[in-house]
């Protein structure tokens, strides 16, 4: 591609005040009282999933998971679509952002972010890795994002179920992105492009967050959207590798990018001040209202969207590694947000637990967040990232396995969500006491502790965990209305087991370690707890 000819003028790899100031005069982006690029996404204020595509060619036809989430659409719509953005481009300035995915230079993919808005570039500059000195000369991208919001597509012509689209085609190692201004359709796409492309080479593509203590111990985060991932590695305690896509390679693990991409939602300096203090010049701020006068921003409210978002560098966060480089991790941790309030604040698992419960990809939606939605609803996501994962689930699920059984990693479910009861009448799990249990997890604390068995989700849940309340470790403890629980985890329970039946040629090992929803109870009611009380040996 000659950029040249991409549009009327094209700016090349501008800096940020550039950027800024161009968003500012014209595209209606205006900055707050930090300094940081506030910009509303009009109509999708998220991913929209519906309206991903990959083409089918011949390179990938038998290796991607064709589905509901993998949708196929033909080289020749994308050929159309492709001409019909670059037509479209032609008469616009264009900001053109080159530099790489991937902090390990032995897998990293130097790629190219094409953008009709200068906020878009901007912040592919502050999420991906910049290119240092020299890393320009010969540049030749691996994959190319174009992503032009003003293009809509006509869903008749153009084979697509709305104006909104975004098309990978692996032959043509080419993404396009029209009809939506959201930012994270950007980092995305890349994202699912190296899901793809490591597996080939004996990577393990994960979408978690990741962190590192004073000894060098390393520890992930896999969880959706909304489960506390950016927000539990981002410890003052410790160095933050990255807060959302990772490979993990024979030497250990490597960010995908080099910035994070954060929810804002509730966002307090108490609870979290690396990234309260990280939204300043240079972040791009979506969706966030904000005083129109001082330009303070409001992020309790949810006038345009629950998921407002902060894309900033994560050398904005005080304690990040900036090579975005680790060793093997020792701990790593599922997050999930249960909202019926039924597993197990912290449990630990063994390994085919673990790669049951990474295939099942587990959390819920709560009443209001989606049409039609009227009571929590449990949310299956294989590999805590379906949307971004275009291969076979087992692929990834071995893989896990395969790095728990060489590193001897210790694995660990926690529920960040409800507490008492489901949600409306039980509380969300407080931060401090999930800040406690993970560090509990990470320095050992748990290794140390004795542990009984539930015996509905047959999970190990320890019977102390310190600077957290006994009594809270068992959810069953907290629940006025025993029975209640009892119906509403084997329901859960059963949910799982309905989730996990679409999965075909899995080991028998790892379908028994899942949830049994027809576990007995005692005739009051009271499920029976096998209390192993064994000293955990890592």
């Amino acid at each position: 591609m000659i950029l040249e000819n991409l549009g009327k003028k094209v700016y090349h790899n501008l800096t940020v005040g550039k950027l800024v100031e161009a968003a500012l005069k014209n595209e209606g982006a205006c900055l707050t009282d930090t300094g940081a690029l506030s910009i509303n996404t009009g109509k999708y204020t998220g991913r929209s999933p519906g309206d991903r595509f990959i083409v089918d060619e011949p390179s990938v036809h038998d290796t991607i998971d064709w589905g509901k989430v993998n949708v196929a659409i033909s080289r020749e719509k994308f050929d159309n679509l492709y001409d019909k953005v670059m037509c479209y481009l032609k008469n616009k300035e264009v900001y053109v952002f080159d530099g790489f995915v991937g902090a390990d230079k032995a897998y990293r993919m130097p790629v190219r972010v094409i953008n009709e808005f200068a906020s878009q570039n901007l912040f592919a500059q502050q999420l991906f890795i910049k290119p240092k000195a020299g890393e320009l000369e010969g540049f030749e991208p691996g994959f190319t994002v174009i992503a032009a919001p003003g293009c809509a597509a006509d869903p008749e012509t153009d084979g697509t179920n709305s104006e909104a689209y975004i098309i990978l085609n692996f032959a043509r190692k080419t993404v396009i992105i029209g009809g939506t201004k959201y930012c994270g359709e950007i980092k995305k796409s890349l994202f699912t492009v190296m899901n793809y492309l490591l597996p080939l080479k004996g990577v393990m593509p994960m979408h978690c967050s990741a962190n590192i203590g004073e000894q060098g111990d390393v520890a992930l985060f896999f969880g959706l959207s909304g489960t506390g991932k950016t927000t539990l590695s981002a410890d003052k305690g410790r160095k933050l590798i990255g807060d959302d896509e990772h490979g993990w390679t024979e030497h250990g693990v490597f960010n995908f990018e080099g910035g994070c991409y954060a929810k804002c939602i509730k966002l307090s300096q108490e609870n979290e001040p690396q990234i309260w203090n990280a939204i300043r010049f240079g972040t791009v701020v979506e969706n966030v209202v904000h005083d129109e006068v001082t330009g303070a921003p409001d992020y309790d409210s949810e006038l345009y969207t629950e998921n407002t978002r902060a894309g900033y560098p994560v050398t904005y966060i005080d304690n990040a590694v900036e090579e975005g480089v680790g060793g093997h991790p020792s701990t790593v941790i599922f997050l999930t947000a249960d909202a019926t309030g039924v597993l197990p604040p912290v449990s630990k698992l063994t390994k085919e637990q673990a790669m049951y419960h990474f295939m099942s990809g587990y959390t819920s939606k709560l009443a209001g967040t989606e049409r039609g939605i009227v009571e929590p609803t449990a949310t299956f996501s294989t590999c805590f990232g379906a949307p971004f994962m275009p291969m076979k689930p087992q692929v990834y699920a071995e893989l896990l396995g395969k790095k728990i059984d060489e590193r001897n990693a210790s694995v660990y479910l926690v529920n960040t969500g409800w507490s008492g009861g489901s949600y409306g009448v039980g509380k969300r799990m407080k931060l401090p006491y999930t800040r406690a249990m993970v560090n509990a997890a990470i320095d050992g604390s748990l290794e140390k502790v004795s542990y009984e068995t539930d015996p509905i989700f047959r999970v190990a849940v320890p019977a102390e965990c310190p600077g957290v309340p006994s009594e809270i470790l068992n959810p069953r403890n907290v629940w006025t209305d025993k029975y209640a629980y009892d119906k509403t985890a084997r329901k859960l329970a059963k949910d799982f087991e309905n989730n996990f039946q679409k999965f075909k040629g899995v080991s028998e090992a790892i379908v028994k370690a899942g949830p049994n929803a027809n576990e007995s109870s005692s005739p009051a009611g009271m499920p029976i707890l096998d209390n192993i009380a064994c000293q955990q040996e890592k």
